[in-house]
Order: structure tokens, then sequence, then C-alpha cells
């Protein structure tokens, strides 16, 4: 079953209606004297850039009885209308697909996991399609339009060309996956790396709200970092900028897939520590969550795997603080199922290492679902839908 979608563009494609919605988004309810207050506009100007906006539905005004002043007429608070459009974001690993569907304002309505047949991109997409299909009929049963999908994949991704140049875990090169999705599905799409659709999701709704420097650390499978600095997540200009999986950390550690040694992700990713603790303990250990038992148990050997794993991840913090100083760093990902198994040991070598002032970095946790990540990637569909500058 095919389900028509209907093509939309932002109302208002300007600097400053993007940077007004944008603070809704991320921080409103919002006043319009607050707006003008963070935007460093003029009140006509905000004026002048909310009311469209208020015209096509993606805007409305509250009254804030709180706000209301002793004479004259109350405050209105602008604030997003959630319901005003969909967005569908999705996750691929090497063996599965991970499919939400989201409001404007990020917020899951619908999440949905299916299973390719095989990592070839052509399969790949095939599943992908069946997955939006599904959840076109639930947005349809809502009652809003789909407006974009994003994809979010691991590896090296070039998001203004929509191309895939390597994926290490579905065994893609140069992939034309914005291009080919957007023939299976009839929509605009986005494209991006997994950890920066991550990091853009805590960016405009989680806890790098409001912050104008901060990173995103995630750590599993392989060991991420995206980059936001002055507003702005950072892809460098080969779009791998923030690798700290590969920053090298004990020079005669054990033989990276990247080709160096002592790289965090060869000390503290999945693969790492279940071989690791394999040789540590002479057991043959199946995944990282048989490992995690071992250690919990305290066969020996098994624990002293992941407190290695801490410190090589708290060095490669600390390195991110020392050259950016972000306000905070946020530690997430599916290996944190094992945090209280090395926090102390991150926590004490990111404090050793972080330089000066940087060791006043914020530095937080959040375990996060992989439909999480899928919901990182409708955020790149959101901005791409707000911003077409980002594109």
């Amino acid at each position: 079953m095919h389900l028509p979608v209907r093509a939309e563009t932002f109302p208002v494609n300007t600097p400053a209606s993007s940077q007004i919605f944008t603070a809704v988004l991320s921080q409103g309810p919002l006043t319009r004297l607050e707006l003008a207050r963070r935007s460093g506009l003029s009140a006509a100007a905000v004026t002048k850039a909310v009311r469209p906006l208020i015209e096509a539905g993606y805007l409305v005004e509250d009254v804030d009885a709180a706000a209301r002043p002793a004479l004259g007429r109350p405050a209105n608070l602008v604030r997003v209308d959630g319901g005003r459009a969909l967005f569908v974001g999705i996750k691929l690993t090497g063996d599965e697909i991970i499919g939400v569907l989201t409001d404007l304002c990020c917020r899951i309505r619908v999440a949905r996991r299916v299973a390719p047949p095989s990592r070839a991109p052509k399969a790949v997409l095939s599943s992908v399609g069946d997955l939006m299909q599904e959840l076109l009929v639930e947005a349809d049963e809502l009652g809003a339009s789909v407006l974009g999908v994003g994809i979010a994949v691991s590896g090296d991704v070039d998001r203004g060309e929509g191309v895939v140049r390597y994926s290490p875990f579905l065994e893609w090169r140069d992939v034309p996956l914005a291009e080919l999705a957007a023939m299976t599905t009839g929509l605009p799409v986005t494209v991006d790396n997994d950890v920066r659709a991550l990091t853009v999701a805590e960016q405009w709704f989680g806890a790098g709200a409001g912050l104008s420097d901060f990173a995103v650390v995630t750590v599993g499978a392989g060991i991420g970092c995206g980059l936001v600095v002055h507003g702005r997540v950072v892809a460098g200009a080969h779009g791998v900028a923030g690798e700290i999986g590969h920053v090298t950390v004990d020079p005669t550690g054990p033989l990276c897939h990247c080709g160096n040694r002592g790289c965090v992700e060869a000390i503290a990713g999945d693969a790492a520590i279940v071989r690791q603790v394999r040789e540590a303990t002479g057991i043959e250990v199946a995944d990282t969550a048989e490992a995690v038992a071992l250690a919990h148990r305290g066969v020996p050997g098994a624990r002293e795997v992941f407190a290695r794993a801490g410190a090589a991840i708290g060095r490669g913090i600390a390195t991110v603080a020392n050259l950016l100083g972000p306000e905070r760093v946020i530690i997430s990902g599916e290996g944190l199922m094992a945090y209280d198994l090395f926090a102390e040991q991150i926590r004490d070598t990111f404090t050793a290492a972080a330089f000066g002032s940087a060791d006043q970095c914020d530095v937080q946790t959040r375990p996060l679902a992989f439909e999480q990540w899928a919901r990182g990637a409708a955020a790149t569909a959101i901005q791409s839908f707000i911003r077409s500058d980002m594109n």
C-alpha cells in the first residue's frame, strides 16, 4: 500500500524566522519580550517573524496569567504547535532498523523495529520502505502530514551530499542514501552520522538546550562524540570531527580496527571489552551483557577490564574538554548498562587529565534506548525543514 504524502516548505525561510522558531522550539514557551531579549532582535522584528508562523499554524499564542501585569494587557506566551506536522526518524544498525514517528516538538508518537534480510543497501532500503508505510498509516490516523525523514547511520556520513562514505557496521561504502531513500519514501530525506544526529536532538530538545558549547559522548559498539561549538554542530572539513574513539590513550595498547594502537575504542568499545574479558577470565563470553554479568559477580579479571575502559573513556573526554572547553559533556549510548562498573574511573581519570578550569565541565549521563537514536534522526529532519541553510 502506498500512501500519498504532502510536500510542504517552512512558511518563512529567513534567518530571523528560523532563529525565532528554533528558540521557541528548544526553549519555549516564551513571551515576545523574551524572544527579543534572547535573539537580539527588535520587538518589531520578532513580531514580523512570528506573525506568518502563527498564520501557518506552526506557532500559537496563549495568555500567560502568571505574567499578567497590574495594569494593561497580559503577556502572551508563544509556543510551538507540536501536532502541526510529523517527522520520521530512522536509525540503521548492523542488523536492525528502528523507526519512530515524532511530532514537530520531536516527541515520539509511534515506534517500530524491523530486521532487514541482509545489510545490502537494496535490502535495507526495501525494509525502510515497508517501515515507512507502517508509520505513514499511523500518521494518517494522527491527522497530520509527514514533512520529512531523517536517517542516522554510524560511520563517515556526508550530510550535505546525503552519502554514506563508509559505515563499518553496515559494510557500506559510498552509498547515496538520501537520494535512494527519497525515491523510496517520496519525502525530503536528511542523512547524518548517528552520533551527530543524537547531538542535534540533545541541542534542540534535550540536555544541551540553551547551551552554546557542549559535547555528547556515546559508549557502546563504538565510542563516538558529537560537538556543539558556538551553537552549531561541528562536522569538520571532512565530516569526522569528534572522533574521540580513535584518540590514542595507550600507545602500547591493543590494535584498533583503524590501524592504530591503544585507541579509546580499542579499549572501551563493546567488542574490545568482550575480547578482553575472555582473555582475562578464560571464559568464552558471547556478548557485552555476559561480560557485565561476570564483572557484577566478581569474577577475577572482569572488573579490571571495565576499570581500564572507564579510564580510557575519561581520558578521551578530558581531551575534548581540554581542546574545546565545553560547558557540559553528556555521556550516552547502550554501553551505559555497565556504567556502575566504570563510572568512578571515568570521573577520576577525567578530573586528573582535564587541564585548569576544564575539570569544572558538567559531566552528565543519559542512558538512551535505540529509539532515542532514531529520534535524533527525526531531529535532523526537523532541523533541515526549518533551516534550509543546514542542508
